[in-house]
Formats: structure tokens, sequence, C-alpha cells
């Protein structure tokens, strides 16, 4: 199809034109995470026409994540499809002409550079900090900008951050929160139009990156709560002392930070060792009632979580047990503790 008949209303626009599309319909665009943000993400950069599409998740299509996630459909969870690949199959039919590559992984330091390397723009729909961290220190390391976005109940961020320009998400977060000590989706749930915001305002930083209008971005992280109705923008400021940007240190990337995990011999369970110890297994385990039902002492709490048994203990060791696979154990820890 002629680009000048499918895209038309974007190239009528002063702010693209048939410069901005062409350079769009190049664009190299890597989705980390294909939940809520990620899969819309994906969803308005296919019709807007970038041209190669790389989606990387690691969990299945499951009932509750449809009131949010609006690529997927219900026969999408009763296949149980891969929610990268159930993305990408959508996609090819929302525009053929796209290039979509589907990757069901857990993105960890051994493949994060790979995923990076060639993009023009990474979009953030991770659900965790731990791999916004190892993003970060991806794009940073190769000179890649990283568009960031999160929410969380009815409350939303945004802010794009352009490696040696703006801040680092490690100078806007210095330190990982503790395990256990932030609200997660599974406990403070999520509010359908928020991913809808933010996700929007991702793609439009990514249009206006691929376009070739960096002075269109503001460099300020954004805010809002759609349910008190407030709003915020700060300004970034780019830290001299930041770990990654400012020392060229990649601790994540290279092994001395971050989740380790073992598959436990003689046994169908992975243990995993947190980013640091938990704050108050007494306050974790509060905020997983709402949820789960929770048996807890001194020593550990226990839930079930998706037919597997998690234990979780005060030193930020978790045992999963049920699975063998590291990736789902990270999963489900990532969805319910928040690692």
């Amino acid at each position: 199809m002629d680009p000048s008949t499918r895209y038309r209303r974007q190239i009528v626009m002063n702010e693209i034109g048939v410069e901005g599309q062409r350079r769009i319909l190049a664009g190299r665009v890597v989705v980390m995470g294909c939940g809520a943000l990620g899969s819309m993400n994906a969803a308005l950069l296919a019709r807007a026409g970038v041209g190669h599409l790389t989606l990387v998740d690691r969990d299945v299509v499951r009932m509750d994540h449809l009131h949010r996630q609006v690529l997927f459909d219900e026969a999408d969870a009763q296949a149980c499809l891969p929610k990268a690949v159930a993305a990408a199959n959508a996609i090819r039919r929302a525009n053929h002409e796209v290039r979509v590559r589907a990757v069901v992984a857990d993105v960890d330091r051994t493949n994060c550079l790979d995923l990076v390397r060639g993009a023009d723009v990474v979009v953030d729909g991770a659900d965790n900090y731990e791999m916004r961290a190892l993003v970060n220190e991806a794009c940073v390391r190769l000179g890649v900008p990283y568009v960031h976005g999160a929410v969380l109940g009815a409350y939303g961020v945004q802010a794009t951050l352009i490696p040696r320009r703006t801040a680092c998400l490690a100078c806007l977060i210095p330190e990982l929160p503790a395990p256990g000590s932030f609200p997660t989706c599974e406990s403070a749930g999520v509010l359908g139009p928020i991913v809808a915001l933010v996700a929007s305002v991702q793609a439009a930083e990514t249009l206006k990156v691929l376009g070739g209008h960096p002075e269109r971005l503001r460099g300020t992280l954004r805010s809002w709560d759609l349910w008190t109705n407030e709003q915020a923008e700060v300004r970034m400021v780019r830290r001299a002392d930041c770990a990654v940007c400012g020392m060229g240190r990649y601790d994540f990337l290279e092994g001395r930070a971050g989740v380790r995990t073992e598959v436990l011999c003689g046994r169908e369970a992975v243990q995993v060792r947190l980013a640091g110890a938990i704050e108050s297994l007494e306050t974790l385990a509060a905020r997983l009632r709402a949820q789960f039902e929770v048996r807890s002492n001194a020593y550990l709490l226990q839930f079930e979580a998706d037919g597997l048994t998690v234990s979780v203990f005060p030193d930020g060791r978790a045992i999963v047990r049920g699975t063998a696979d590291p990736a789902v154990a990270r999963a489900v820890l990532a969805r319910c503790v928040g690692t």
C-alpha cells in the first residue's frame, strides 16, 4: 500500500510530513514488556507505521489482563498464548507491512544488550523496577533513547530519557525500592484509562524521536492521578554522581546487582534471591492478603498464586514451588511481591 494513502492523516500534519513519515517507516523500536503499557504502545506504533517492532515478554495472556491490556482478547487467554506472540499476531492483522518480531524471554543481563542493540528507541512496558534498571543501563551504554512509563492504581508517570542529554532512570531512582516495600498491580490494581493515557504519551514521544524532532522533548518527568485529577511536571536533572550515566557503572548488566535464581536440585522449585532484604514481612503480608490467603510467622510468609506455592524470607530469598522455570518464578514474584 502507498504510505501516502495509509498514513495521509499523519503526513498532512506539519509536525510530521513526508520526511517524518519516512523516518517512522524506517524506525526500529523495541518494546520491553507486552503487558498494559507495552501492548498499547505496540498497537499505537504499528498503526502509526513504525517499520520494525521487536516485542519482548516472558508472560502469557490471562483473563484478568483483559480489562487493561487492550491488544488481547478472550481467545488469546483461553489459548494461554505468550503475550509477545499474541501482540505480534494482532499487529500483523492491523498492519501487515510492519516487520514484527516476538521474543518470548525473560529479560536479564545475558540478553538485554543484544535486544537493545540496533534499536532507535526502547519503550518501557516493564512490570518491575529491576528490569527497568537493567534496560536503562543497556540504553545508556549503547546510546539508545528510553521512553519510560509506569502505572499503578489510577496513577501514572512518564519520562523520555536520552543518553548523555537528559537524566537517566538511575538519576531519578538511584536505589531500587526494597522487595515487598512497594505496592504492585496485584495488590493495588490498575485503572484501565491511566494505561491509555501514559501509553499514548509514550507513543507520541517515540514518534517525536523517530521523526527527528528532539526539540519537542520536554526533558521532564510527568505524572497523573486520574482519581484525584491531579497532575504534575518536574524538570529532570542529570546527576554528575549518577552511578550509570555519570560514572559509567553497569551493575545490573555486569551481575553485581539484581535478582539471582537457581533451580533446586531434585525438586520442582526455584529459589530466587531478590535485590535486597524484605523491609517488613508484616507489611508485605498485609498487602498480599487483599488478593491471597497468606500464612506467615516470624521466619517467612507463604501464599498460593497461579498454582504455585511462594515462600518469602526476610533475608530477601523466595522459593517458588511448582515450577522449574526461573522465568515463571521471577514473573510471579514481580507481579505479587515486586522485585
